[in-house]
């Protein structure tokens, strides 16, 4: 299945969150804080879109909408909820 956002909006795939912390310490999936890292798969058509795909991005914390494709999770957000590009 292929998603193409729409106008403004940009397709990331969220980054996986470690399980273990660094001494070996199993974290149940519960406990663990939702990533705010995630990388570009798809961006709208919208000319105001500064990322490409590829680009790895940091979003507002409560923001997108959750979508599952091909066994994936993705987030759609729109361009003003990506707040930095990473490199």
């Amino acid at each position: 299945m292929t998603i193409k956002p729409m106008g403004d909006r940009v397709l990331v795939k969220m980054e996986e969150v470690q399980e273990k912390t660094a001494g070996g310490i199993f974290i149940p999936q519960t406990a663990q804080e939702k990533t705010q890292i995630a990388d570009v798969v798809a961006v709208g058509d919208d000319e105001s879109i500064t990322v490409k795909k590829g680009d790895k991005v940091m979003y507002d914390k409560y923001a997108g909408t959750s979508v599952k494709a091909d066994g994936q999770e993705y987030l759609i957000l729109h361009m003003s909820d990506v707040l930095a590009v990473i490199s």
